[in-house]
Parts: structure tokens; C-alpha cells; sequence
């Protein structure tokens, strides 16, 4: 089996701890692999297939945890644990594929750059100090 790359690592460590759902979204991993990396930012990332089957193949293989991927109608991922490892049929994966061409997915270059995809936090306005000894200044 090929070595896993730092992202994939982080999904296999948050399938290991979601391993008592009998059902994943997509959504739910991805949200879990931020929390473990602490990325900021990227909030509606999901997670890139090519990476998922590698985990789900790795985990079978390795840690006995067979995992099944199934795609609902809006190209989401759902990971169901099964008896059997299964991952997505050729139509599924084209589809899948191409969706994922207009979404954004985690990357190894998020876990380099934590603080990525959102904006920093600042005020929108300054708030300027009126002072009332200096009073010609403002006329």
C-alpha cells in the first residue's frame, strides 16, 4: 500500500474516531479533520475522493474498519459502515469527479497554512476619539 499523505493521515485519524456512527456525511469527516488540524477558515470544504479511497482502503486493510462510500443525488459522499469495504461505482466517481471541479476540498497545503481561505477579522470602521480640548480641530 502506498504511504499516505499528511491530509489523508488526518482522515483516517477522524474515521477511527467517528468508527461508532453507522453513517458519515461528508460534511460531519470534514468538519472533524478541521477540528483535529485546527484549520481556520474553509468552512464549506469537503473532502476529496481520491483521498477518501485511499483512506477507506487503508483502514480496511490495516485497522479492520470496512467502510462502504455511497454518493446522494447532490454528489455528496456518505460513508456507511459495512461488512465489506465498497467504494463508488464508475458513474458515481465520474460524477463525483466533476462536481468537484466548482467545490472546494482540503488539501495538504491547509495543514502547511492553517490559517487559510478565511479572511482575518477586523472592524469595518475606525472609531475615532473625540477629544474636547483640541475642539478647533474639528470646525
Amino acid at each position: 500500500m502506498n504511504e499516505l499523505t499528511p491530509i489523508q493521515k488526518e482522515i483516517v485519524t477522524a474515521l477511527e474516531q467517528l468508527k461508532e456512527k453507522s453513517l458519515i456525511t461528508e460534511a460531519v469527516l470534514a468538519k472533524k479533520v478541521r477540528e483535529n488540524t485546527k484549520i481556520q477558515g474553509k468552512n464549506k470544504a469537503g473532502i476529496s475522493l481520491k483521498d477518501l479511497e485511499m483512506c477507506v482502503e487503508y483502514l480496511a486493510q490495516n485497522a479492520q474498519l470496512t467502510f462502504a462510500l455511497h454518493l446522494n443525488s447532490a454528489n455528496d459522499i456518505l460513508i456507511k459502515k459495512e461488512a465489506v469495504f465498497k467504494l463508488l461505482e464508475s458513474d458515481a466517481k465520474k460524477r463525483r469527479q466533476s462536481s468537484e471541479k466548482s467545490i472546494s476540498v482540503l488539501t495538504n497545503g491547509d495543514l502547511r497554512n492553517k490559517n487559510s481561505g478565511g479572511k482575518t477579522l477586523h472592524k469595518r470602521s475606525d472609531r475615532k476619539k473625540l477629544d474636547f480640548r483640541n475642539i478647533e480641530d474639528f470646525e
